[in-house]
């Protein structure tokens, strides 16, 4: 699903190229999600229920500085919002995330948590987000079975942190660096005897490692937008 070699990348085609991935999960239920790896790894921390959460994957056409990478696959212009979580948070303290949380009661549905717990978090404005579809359930180590929302932002919006108690930082990544080789790396931990290793990206606000780098990785993947790099580049992730 790549850009062809013939064509200059746009936001345009790496929008039609997360649409037509969202619809294709979609269209077959039984597809193996590029994350599904989420699911052999790490058992969950701890004995708490099972909760369902749900989160933005938000992307859109930068209104900053553009990537500083080049990349073939897509344009420089090409971002992700990202959300860096208070350190006083009980899951996940101070990692880089896409806004998103626990589903409440009110909510309609996975999309709906999406966006409300994306507002709470940025701010932003959601009759600006073209939601291209839902992705297929991934657990986290914090035993939450999220739902990730692919959207596209077509209207964008001031974002910023609402909530100190929630987020630290609020950012929108370029994916093109994203995908620079430089930036990857894998995260190694260990823990009952057994070394878990999972994808990672250095980026400006600290690594961008766990849960939320492993559905990048795994959409960039699937896409065809990734760039060969280092797997021997290996580090401990935070706090471990």
């Amino acid at each position: 699903m790549g850009t062809q070699a013939d064509q200059a990348p746009s936001c345009t085609s790496a929008r039609e190229q997360l649409a037509a991935l969202a619809a294709a999960y979609a269209a077959d239920p039984e597809r193996e999600a590029p994350y599904a790896r989420l699911r052999r790894v790490r058992p969950p921390v701890g004995d708490r229920p099972a909760r369902s959460a749900s989160v933005l994957v938000l992307f859109g056409s930068l209104d900053g500085k553009p990537a500083e990478h080049a990349s073939p696959s897509v344009p420089a212009e090409l971002d992700v919002l990202l959300v860096v979580r208070a350190s006083t948070l009980r899951d996940h303290a101070g990692e880089i995330a896409f806004p998103g949380g626990g589903a409440d009661p009110e909510d309609a549905g996975a999309v709906a948590t999406a966006l409300r717990e994306a507002v709470e978090e940025t701010g932003l404005e959601p009759t600006g987000v073209e939601v291209l579809g839902a992705l297929p359930l991934a657990p986290t180590v914090s035993n939450f079975t999220v739902t990730p929302v692919v959207a596209w932002w077509r209207a964008p919006s001031a974002v910023g942190v609402v909530d100190a108690g929630e987020s630290a930082a609020v950012f929108r990544m370029p994916v093109a660096d994203l995908l620079n080789p430089e930036r990857r790396c894998l995260t190694v931990l260990e823990r009952g005897g057994v070394e878990w290793t999972m994808p990672a990206f250095r980026t400006e606000h600290g690594l961008l490692w766990g849960f939320t780098a492993a559905i990048l990785d795994g959409l960039f993947e699937e896409l065809g937008w990734t760039e060969p790099w280092d797997q021997g580049d290996r580090l401990r992730p935070p706090g471990y």
